[in-house]
């Protein structure tokens, strides 16, 4: 089952007159022609002074202060395009993520408390002891950003490092973990692999034994029960699999494929998918964010399904 031109024009549309920006630069870049610098400019609209980001960029939380997290979702994007490290933008990122991280831990803060004067997801509500049920997420992944940013030797290159030493010792002994921790490693693998010499000179675990973990613990997190995927926010393969050449394809083959049906039977009318979380507050702030997210799920399942050939 393909996508049909006729609704991926549709899906365009919808992006064009009810998304944000950054998400229709992004389209244009994946499907369109656009350039990286458009997707910057947009990008950079979120970024404060100090080179971290905030401003609702990640929709569940409104706080326009810099946080690790926020600072998280513009990394992503900035990865996504390829960005290089001379870029304002990044050079000024990774000066924020230097001036933030906690050295004793190797983690970066996943929530602040300024989240709490800001409409928000109870999730994304900090007290005391919630980077317990965070642990590496996201800093596994912005200690991957340093180190692919920066230049070897640098202070920002050593805290990196030094970070990524921490999140591998964490993730070598435990025996489960949550679908969003488990994308950050699954990043930073991939950066990791671009600095593998440097990698084997200074992390105690070879990069397969690393992949091989990380590929274990998503073989435990996948639900794998298809009648309970469209009741509630389930960790599903595409989640983990962005395309067909990724080392657990072979695996999860027949689910696989009923994920990629699955996200083409839930395209709604208009062109996009919905969210399956509710905040339960803020009534007239989620609306928004529901709306801002239906454009980041566009973008980002439409690149799944152009990656497994399903655009005609």
């Amino acid at each position: 089952m393909k996508i049909s031109k006729e609704v991926f024009e549709k899906s365009s549309l919808w992006l064009k007159r009810n998304a944000r920006p950054l998400e229709v630069a992004r389209w244009e870049y994946h499907f369109e022609g656009g350039s990286k610098e458009k997707v910057i400019e947009y990008l950079s609209a979120f970024q404060n002074e100090d080179g971290g980001f905030g401003h609702g960029i990640e929709p569940d939380f409104w706080s326009p202060y810099s946080s690790p997290m926020a600072t998280w979702a513009a990394g992503q994007i900035l990865m996504e395009i390829h960005a290089d490290k001379e870029d304002e933008v990044v050079k000024s990122m990774i000066s924020y993520l230097v001036n933030t991280n906690q050295p004793e831990t190797g983690m970066w803060p996943s929530s602040l408390p300024e989240n709490n004067q800001f409409p928000h997801a109870p999730w994304w509500h900090w007290t005391e002891a919630v980077q317990e049920n965070w642990m590496f997420n996201p800093g596994a992944e912005l200690a991957g950003f340093l180190v692919h940013w920066s230049t070897e030797n640098s202070e920002a290159s050593k805290i990196g490092w030094a970070s990524i030493e921490n999140a591998i010792n964490r993730l070598m002994n435990v025996s489960e973990m949550d679908k969003h921790e488990l994308n950050n490693y699954q990043q930073l693998l991939k950066v990791m692999t671009l600095h593998e010499s440097a990698f084997n000179s200074k992390v105690p675990f070879s990069l397969m034994d690393i992949s091989n973990k990380i590929a274990e613990l998503i073989k435990l997190c996948v639900e794998r029960d298809v009648s309970v995927w469209s009741t509630g926010y389930k960790p599903l393969p595409l989640d983990f699999i962005k395309n067909p050449n990724h080392s657990l394809s072979r695996e999860f083959g027949d689910l696989m494929e009923q994920n990629l049906n699955f996200y083409v039977e839930s395209l709604s009318e208009e062109g996009t998918w919905d969210i399956s979380w509710d905040w339960g507050s803020y009534p007239e702030e989620f609306a928004i964010a529901r709306r801002q997210w239906k454009g980041i799920l566009t973008v980002d399942r439409y690149k799944i399904l152009k990656a497994f050939g399903l655009l005609q």
